[in-house]
């Protein structure tokens, strides 16, 4: 009997766990389903939410919806009342960098979980809820750059268990409220039109999270102090202070005082040349105040810069929060792809050993931001501190040209063929090309290898890593595989020219014709060097042993692999001067003999051999 009441509690209990969980699928169907969007989700009714759904994570027992990320999705409008503040489990809401109207939701106060809210870079309105106390578990809130307006609710001060609070970016008015929070770590009030004194227990913080508004500066911001560990107080030994030490005191104290008058003077000016730079700064970004405050702030803000035009769909924090793997070191810094909230990858390259300050990095960034062509990888964001600089592009899931021509040479390797290797010239060239157009016809990549050569979705090549030489600190010569993209004068000079430009596609269609890489070791001492020996080969008329024996299964290609030959040749000549230009090697490769899909795979077939054309035979070395 008792097993049988056992037996019925758990079926009961699994029925509820079950009802609970399918009311809040529904609640995301009509949520999904009432709000327009651009980005296509896979919220299908017939899939587990709990495993399937993009953004949305469940409880550890699988029976509530605890967190909704939905980042960059392409909302418009306002949200649907009746739908998300149903999920009465959920924990996160992240909506930020959305196109999202209307005013802050009246039901979410349905939502008495929430730990953290994620609303920026949005478009709300109107002013904030006056009562907050009702999500009594906050720790986060984030709701900058949107147009919230009003006062900012004092029943903030009530949640004793938030950690950050960021308001910044908005309209909000009147005097700061005295927000005594235990527990609070960040706080950005800035660019908006408060005014008065900054209280007491924000004084804390640094005076760049209040800027923007009418607020009275503290005179020398100290640091932010742990309430739990407080500074340690001399203590009292009970005896007197004798005449020489009193007299030192007065001396100290009027030293102080004057470099306190000092200071203020000097903070005074950089507070007016601050709001000058922002608004010099605005002005030139087209009225984006976001580009403009985050360059201002020397990183502290923590914020990524989104090029215009960007969806603005992760922040710093998602960056560190996000799985990363590495996926390659270079001369410039180490690429890694990391793995968003919601589901989405990006590639981002920590740069290393980058000289100059911060203006000529963001000018740097302003540069390579501009370029917009389908052969470039799009630069989307970057980040400046004073101890990390990183740019955040498009990440490209079937690898680089590199892994794809060199990578698994074994059984079950996928050659790449002759229709990709074109398409992958052509579409690097055209990348090469644009970019030397830029800035006046000033720019210069000066790092172009297979490694930084990508394909898009119709396989043409794409380039990336881009004018960063311009960047890096002089250091150590490069590895041994990097010199065997590097023009000879690169390597004695130092310098990188577009004619250095050419000689290094030069060596990327060498190696696509040959299979080979630029560089390696052919054991003990020797060395072997792709340029030098295509060079020895063409000159003793061998051509048929260049060309990569995993193209011989291909017909009727011989000819554009011999214009390719050439026009390669015709890259890496010695003499800078004697180089074409880039546009006219795209007008060469372009020129080569158009791929034709019908009947050019035949595996088996013969192809170029020293017959066929004439040429004699010799032992590849």
């Amino acid at each position: 009997m008792k097993c049988l009441i056992v037996f019925s509690a758990i079926l009961l209990l699994g029925v509820l766990v079950s009802s609970d969980l399918d009311e809040d699928k529904r609640a995301l169907l009509d949520f999904i389903n009432s709000f327009p969007h651009s980005k296509n989700l896979n919220w299908n009714e017939n899939f587990t939410v709990c495993n399937d759904w993009t953004g949305v994570n469940c409880s550890f027992d699988l029976s509530r919806v605890i967190e909704v990320r939905l980042p960059g999705v392409g909302f418009r409008g306002s949200i649907p009342p009746n739908t998300i503040s149903r999920l009465s489990a959920l924990r996160i809401l992240s909506l930020r960098s959305n196109s999202i109207t209307g005013s802050f939701p009246s039901d979410f106060y349905n939502l008495t979980n929430l730990s953290g809210l994620y609303l920026q870079f949005n478009e709300f309105s109107g002013p904030l809820p006056l009562d907050f106390s009702v999500w009594k578990n906050l720790t986060i809130v984030n709701l900058s750059h949107n147009a919230f307006n009003g006062t900012i609710p004092y029943s903030i001060s009530n949640l004793t268990q938030l950690t950050a609070l960021n308001l910044a970016n908005n309209s909000f008015y009147g005097e700061i409220p005295d927000l005594r929070l235990p527990n609070l770590r960040q706080i950005n009030l800035a660019n908006n039109s408060l005014n008065g004194d900054i209280p007491q227990s924000l004084r804390k913080f640094p005076s760049w999270v209040f800027y923007g508004n009418n607020v009275s500066l503290p005179v020398a911001p100290s640091p932010v102090i742990d309430p739990v560990f407080p500074p340690q107080l001399p203590q009292k030994n009970g005896k007197r202070l004798g005449g020489s030490a009193l007299l030192g005191i007065i001396i100290g104290g009027s030293v102080v005082g004057f470099l306190a008058f000092a200071f203020l003077i000097v903070l005074c000016c950089s507070k007016k040349n601050l709001e000058k730079e922002v608004s010099e700064k605005v002005q030139k970004s087209g009225g984006s105040q976001e580009k403009a405050v985050s360059g201002s702030q020397d990183g502290n803000d923590n914020m990524l810069v989104f090029f215009r035009g960007g969806v603005h769909a992760f922040d710093m924090e998602d960056l560190y929060r996000a799985s990363a793997e590495v996926l390659g070191k270079g001369t410039v810094g180490t690429v890694y792809k990391a793995v968003l909230e919601d589901g989405s990858s990006v590639a981002v390259k920590r740069l290393k050993e980058v000289c100059g300050g911060r203006r000529e990095f963001e000018q740097q960034m302003g540069v390579f931001g501009r370029i917009r062509h389908e052969n470039v990888v799009e630069l989307r964001a970057y980040y400046y501190s004073k101890d990390e600089k990183l740019m955040v592009c498009d990440y490209y899931s079937r690898g680089s040209v590199s892994a794809m021509l060199h990578g698994n040479r074994g059984d079950n390797r996928i050659p790449l063929d002759w229709d990709t290797r074109l398409r992958i010239s052509i579409g690097a060239a055209r990348g090469i090309a644009h970019i030397h157009m830029e800035n006046c016809g000033k720019l210069v990549h000066g790092n172009i290898k297979s490694s930084n050569i990508f394909l898009n979705s119709q396989n043409y090549g794409c380039v990336s890593d881009f004018g960063l030489s311009t960047l890096m600190c002089p250091s150590s010569p490069p590895a041994s595989r990097v010199v065997g993209y590097k023009a000879p004068e690169v390597i004695d000079l130092c310098k990188a020219t577009q004619p250095s430009d050419v000689y290094s596609f030069g060596v990327l269609l060498l190696e696509l014709l040959t299979g080979k890489s630029p560089v390696q070791a052919t054991g003990g001492t020797e060395i072997f060097h792709l340029v030098q020996w295509v060079q020895s080969v063409v000159r003793e008329e061998w051509t048929a042993e260049v060309f990569d024996l995993e193209l011989m299964r291909y017909s009727n290609i011989e000819e554009e692999m011999v214009e390719m030959l050439q026009i390669a040749m015709a890259c890496i000549a010695r003499m800078p001067h004697q180089r074409p230009k880039m546009s006219d090697v795209l007008k060469m490769i372009e020129n080569v003999q158009q791929f034709d899909n019908g009947n050019r795979l035949s595996a088996g077939s013969p192809m170029l051999t020293p017959d066929a054309v004439g040429l004699k035979s010799s032992e590849e070395p």
